[in-house]
């Protein structure tokens, strides 16, 4: 669990060096950081009564811990709304956080990378769908190393839903000579959470497909806001 510094205005001196951003990570690795501590990383210093650490949990709390809110903001609205991040600041999140992305969509254009994660699942899809007015399905169609082998649109629909066709997908499944799949639909209200018509969808694609020995890696649901993992919220074999 990350280790909250709201309330105890924690300040470097106070920790112990393992704990220290830096010196943790360069002991544990980059990966061993919290989102507040390696925000902290590209601030340096914090303000009068408010320590570095403090700051980078405030801004990632106001934001209820979703980075994609604060990648989203505009970089003088960063520095207008929190104290002690002026304009420069405000650039080195804008930039961490664009670096980040272009790394994962960079990671995902290497045909030797499989998607191992909800998070590089997602990434694949997101310029694709998450500003679409109306629902889509699509399906990645991966090896059983899980690199990406094709993909496909599968069906087009309204603003709430979407018809889709197992046999169409079995079909392409067996086309592309696929042993894993992941499936993605869209969501133009903003709503992250699947519907009962979500659910009743993704088992009987899963239950399908596995007649013919293809697993479902995934269901991913795309919005504007972020993604929901089927996966991840352990809803895929229900």
């Amino acid at each position: 669990m990350a280790k909250s510094y709201l309330a105890t205005n924690t300040s470097f001196r106070q920790l112990s060096e393992d704990e220290r951003p830096r010196e943790k990570a360069l002991n544990h690795g980059i990966g061993s950081l919290t989102d507040a501590e390696l925000l902290s990383l590209l601030f340096g210093t914090g303000t009068a009564g408010c320590s570095v650490l403090d700051m980078a949990e405030n801004i990632i709390n106001d934001n209820e811990g979703h980075l994609w809110r604060l990648a989203g903001m505009d970089t003088r609205d960063i520095a207008r709304k929190y104290k002690g991040v002026g304009i420069a600041k405000a650039i080195l999140i804008a930039g961490a956080l664009e670096l980040g992305r272009r790394a994962f969509k960079d990671a995902l254009a290497c045909p030797q990378n499989a998607i191992s994660s909800s998070r590089m699942a997602y990434e694949a899809m997101r310029e694709t769908m998450e500003n679409l007015d109306h629902e889509e399905f699509h399906v990645i169609f991966l090896s059983n190393a899980a690199i990406e082998i094709a993909r496909e649109l599968i069906g087009v629909g309204g603003q709430s839903a979407t018809a889709v066709d197992v046999k169409v997908i079995a079909r392409k499944a067996l086309e592309h000579k696929a042993t894993r799949v992941i499936l993605y639909h869209n969501h133009p209200s903003g709503t992250l959470r699947p519907s009962i018509q979500d659910d009743s969808l993704t088992s009987k694609i899963r239950r399908g497909l596995e007649l013919l020995d293809i697993r479902v890696d995934d269901h991913i649901i795309i919005t504007s806001k972020g993604y929901f993992s089927y996966n991840d919220e352990g809803r895929l074999h229900r």
